[in-house]
C-alpha cells in the first residue's frame, strides 16, 4: 500500500474521526458514531482505497 494521503490531511482524518467516534461515548451515543473510524483508520495507515481506485494522492512528490 503507497501512501495517498498528506500529512495535512492525515491530521484533519485523525482529529476528524476520533471526534465522531467519541459521539458513540459522550452525545446521542448512537453506533452511527462508529463510522468514525474510517476517517481515523484511513489518516493512521496514510492510505484511502477511494484514492487508490481513482489514481488521487495528496502526497507531495520528491524529485
Amino acid at each position: 500500500m503507497k501512501k495517498n494521503i498528506g500529512n495535512v490531511e492525515r491530521v484533519v482524518r485523525i482529529i476528524g474521526g476520533a471526534a465522531i467516534m467519541s459521539l458513540a461515548f459522550v452525545g446521542p451515543q448512537t453506533p452511527w458514531a462508529f463510522f468514525g473510524a474510517i476517517p481515523l483508520l484511513t489518516g493512521l495507515l496514510g492510505w484511502c482505497p477511494p484514492y487508490a481506485l481513482f489514481g488521487i494522492s495528496t502526497c507531495k512528490t520528491n524529485k
